[in-house]
């Protein structure tokens, strides 16, 4: 299964913190695949939080109740939007192929959403690199090269051709389930659970 997720999505952090767990438990590989949502987000017209403070106040409660489900520590509202998005992803992007991306990503959705400290900056940024284990200075010069910023439009180019649209979503055998709520739901289709 593919989980494709972008820094910066508040709903993701809820899979973030259960997705493996889930997926050892159903027997089910994933490969994790950080993309840029934004980018498609504006491309479609579906910025969904931009400008309506009623239905980002029902956002953060949602979260809240989601969390005290699943037994995940929150601190909300976290800092929100995120201008760093992109550079988020390119790190995530560049630690996948180097081993410690999920780390990374998990440890970076924790000090946003624990700690309050946006993703893609410091402090996040360079304390989530030294927490997984690789040199903040170098890993940032690193993953600001054109090789990685291509690598990512390569990633959030291959989510579009995917009809993926937004983060949380999974993607097992060409069938797409989006949303956090529908985690349970892309796994019981790898496993052959539940098919039309």
């Amino acid at each position: 299964m593919e989980f494709w997720v972008s820094i910066g999505s508040t709903y993701s952090y809820l899979t973030v913190m259960r997705i493996d767990a889930a997926a050892a438990e159903a027997g089910v590989s994933v490969s994790w695949r950080p993309f840029n949502v934004r980018e498609i987000m504006l491309e479609q017209n579906n910025v969904p939080f931009k400008d309506k403070p009623v239905k980002t106040s029902y956002m953060w409660r949602d979260i809240e109740r989601r969390a005290a489900l699943h037994g995940l520590p929150v601190s909300l509202p976290a800092p929100y939007p995120l201008p760093e998005l992109p550079f988020a992803n390119q790190v995530a992007v560049m630690g996948l192929r180097e081993g410690w991306g999920v780390a990374y990503i998990k440890e970076t959705y924790r000090r946003w959403f624990v700690d309050g400290q946006r993703p893609g900056e410091d402090p996040n940024l360079s304390d989530s690199l030294a927490a997984v284990g690789v040199d903040p200075e170098d890993t940032i010069a690193r993953a600001g090269s054109s090789k990685w910023e291509a690598a990512l439009a390569l990633e959030t180019q291959t989510a579009k051709s995917l009809g993926v649209f937004g983060s949380p979503s999974f993607v097992v055998d060409g069938e797409l389930f989006w949303g956090d709520d529908r985690l349970e739901a892309a796994l019981d289709w790898a496993t052959g659970r539940r098919r039309l």
